[in-house]
């Protein structure tokens, strides 16, 4: 891969065109990143105790290594 963990990147296609952030995480061997405010997708979350709310929660999903052009 032509990036690893930590790298500012732009997305150069997809939804995210022209977005900017930096790698939080990197799967080699898929070929597959998570782009810090990228590919934003929610999730829901169960209540973990009694009395507590479910909640929905924005997480970023990966998106492949070729989408993305690195910065500096």
């Amino acid at each position: 891969m032509h990036v690893k963990k930590g790298d500012n990147v732009r997305v150069i296609t997809g939804k995210d065109k022209g977005k900017e952030g930096k790698i939080a995480q990197a799967f080699p061997k898929e070929g597959r990143i998570i782009v810090e405010g990228v590919n934003m997708m929610k999730r829901r979350e169960r209540a973990t105790k009694q009395g507590q709310k479910g909640q929905v929660v924005s997480v970023a999903g990966p998106i492949h290594a070729s989408n993305v052009k690195k910065l500096g």
